[in-house]
């Protein structure tokens, strides 16, 4: 009991959880801050705990896998569990010692841990018992068995010894190929379609052909707690300033700073644009697959003030360098704010007369309507976020569920449909734009004084002194495309551990479900509805050992049967 009393009283549910996984469970506490709680438990008792948690409501996050011999001699498995509705974290690590690296897998129990489960095996080398379909899924097929990227002792530079020649990845060559280059693929994905007639039957996919490294770059020499926003902010060409914020969250929670209330209103004002130019330019992209190239031409023309206000605000159209732990580079004085109030007017009436002529137009209402249906329980299953999941009547929003900078200081509605299908997708976007635009308005209207920067980061005390070793925190900010995680453990200047979630990590797995049964004419919109973003999620490539260099993933002849998804 001397343990929970550490523990937020005013949060006596998150304490009931807490009983329960320490005195039925065997859990021990091993940290909490705030609304997040770390309980350990035992393997054995993995599965009864993941069902106790998805059982109670509880939505998998994700799950991070964590080379901690230089700490303890084991290995580890953090599965991350939200209590969105009551607004709370319940994070639950499993050991493995180095001699005996297996860990129980959920996914029967919670099948949104299926991904995060394979990377743990591939990326850290994990075993996964109870597991009836185990396979690589990050890494390709050339890759040596015994050689776990994310390992400590693997340098972030490092390349592989040997391949097997011939092993490169191929199509299954079953059904109909979508990708890796494709008209209504930005990024290089496949996706093979098997269909009966017209109709598709089933999916198979294979992802994971882009790789930066960027999750074992933030962990190496190269880089500090300061460097890291700017590498984040790299993750995603749209959403950039959602992961660069999200890192600095969950670093300023680690280090125990909170910015000032201004830079936290600015940060607000910038998630918001970013949501607004990210959902535009999908809604362009979707008129595109559609084949209304007028509403695309359109829907991008009233995007570009969007960008311009960007770059008044920021210095940059995109990628903004405005995030520092302890606050934001730029300020926003009185004259952007009347030229922010004025854009918004703009857009907000020439986006309401566009979107008007596009919901109403029949051929799109009639491809988008009863297309790519996502149920609730399988939304629920698989714990998809953002949109996808608001369209399938999930009510899921960081935004609301775990209140964040200047959020708790506005007002707005959670557009949520029950469908499921396309339309609801594109419907719940169209509503997000303008809830967005008076967001940023009411923003605008309460803007506080005062600094813009923390002042112990303005000090000569270096901000990777202030972030002490042995910490973890978790950070959740809502970007266009749903929940972005961001999980921490904290090192001697730099992360020892950082786990990025991108919402495209979680919503892929969900085509499945949606593209099974449908006509194969409306897969390119089902696959767009999503708004997948490959960039974020993928993580590894193909090395050519004989020069060093990297090399474009082969996608033809026989052999290697693609993923299922």
């Amino acid at each position: 009991m001397g343990e929970r009393s550490r523990y937020l009283p005013e949060c006596p549910e998150m304490g009931e959880v807490v009983r329960k996984l320490t005195e039925e469970y065997g859990g021990r506490v091993i940290f909490s801050r705030g609304t997040e709680v770390y309980v350990e438990v035992p393997r054995h008792a993995l599965r009864d705990v993941a069902k106790y948690l998805y059982s109670s409501g509880a939505f998998l996050k994700t799950c991070a896998a964590v080379d901690e011999r230089p700490l303890n001699s084991s290995f580890a498995v953090y599965h991350i569990f939200g209590m969105d509705s009551r607004g709370y974290d319940v994070v639950v690590k499993v050991s493995a010692p180095e001699n005996d690296a297996w860990v129980p897998s959920i996914v029967d129990v919670v099948p949104a841990a299926d991904w995060c489960e394979l990377e743990a095996r591939d990326m850290i080398g994990i075993e996964l018992r109870g597991r009836k379909l185990v396979r690589r899924l990050v890494l390709p097929e050339d890759w040596p068995e015994d050689l776990h990227p994310l390992r400590k002792e693997v340098p972030h530079d490092f390349r592989p010894p040997s391949v097997k020649a011939g092993s490169e990845f191929r199509p299954a060559e079953r059904g109909i190929p979508i990708g890796p280059y494709h008209p209504v693929l930005h990024e290089p994905e496949y996706f093979e379609l098997l269909v009966e007639g017209e109709t598709v039957v089933d999916v198979y996919y294979r992802g994971f052909h882009v790789h930066r490294g960027i999750e074992k770059l933030g962990e190496s020499p190269r880089f500090t707690y300061q460097k890291i926003p700017f590498l984040a902010e790299r993750i995603c060409g749209i959403c950039g300033f959602v992961h660069s914020t999200c890192a600095i969250m969950a670093m300023e929670k680690a280090a125990g700073i909170k910015p000032p209330e201004r830079a936290e209103y600015i940060r607000t004002i910038v998630l918001e644009l970013e949501r607004i130019h990210s959902h535009l330019l999908w809604v362009g992209v979707a008129a595109h697959v559609l084949g209304y190239d007028a509403g695309f031409m359109h829907t991008w023309r009233v995007r570009e003030p969007v960008m311009i206000l960007s770059e008044l605000i920021t210095g940059s159209r995109k990628t903004y360098g405005l995030n520092l732990v302890g606050g934001v580079r730029r300020d926003v004085d009185k004259d952007k704010v009347g030229k922010i109030m004025k854009t918004l007017d703009r857009v907000e009436r020439e986006f309401k007369e566009l979107a008007n002529l596009l919901t109403s137009v029949p051929q799109i209402r009639k491809r988008a309507q009863g297309t790519g249906v996502l149920t609730r329980s399988e939304a629920r299953a698989l714990s998809v976020v953002g949109p996808v999941a608001r369209a399938s009547g999930l009510y899921r929003d960081v935004r609301k569920d775990y209140p964040y900078l200047a959020y708790k200081e506005v007002s707005f509605k959670v557009p949520l449909y029950t469908e499921g299908d396309n339309l609801a997708r594109v419907l719940v976007r169209v509503e997000e734009v303008f809830e967005s635009i008076s967001i940023i308005r009411q923003l605008l209207d309460k803007l506080p004084g005062g600094p813009v920067m923390h002042e112990k980061c303005s000090a000569v005390i270096p901000v990777d002194e202030l972030i002490p070793p042995g910490k973890y925190a978790v950070a959740a900010v809502e970007a266009p495309r749903g929940e972005d995680v961001h999980f921490l453990m904290t090192g001697e200047g730099r992360p020892y551990r950082w786990r990025v979630r991108a919402p495209t990590y979680q919503n892929i797995p969900a085509l499945r479900p949606m593209l099974r049964g449908d006509p194969l004419a409306d897969a390119p919109l089902t696959i767009a509805s999503i708004d997948p973003c490959f960039s974020c999620t993928d993580r590894a490539l193909v090395i050519d050992v004989r020069t060093g260099r990297a090399r474009t993933i082969k996608l033809w002849g026989g052999g290697v049967d693609a993923c299922r998804l």
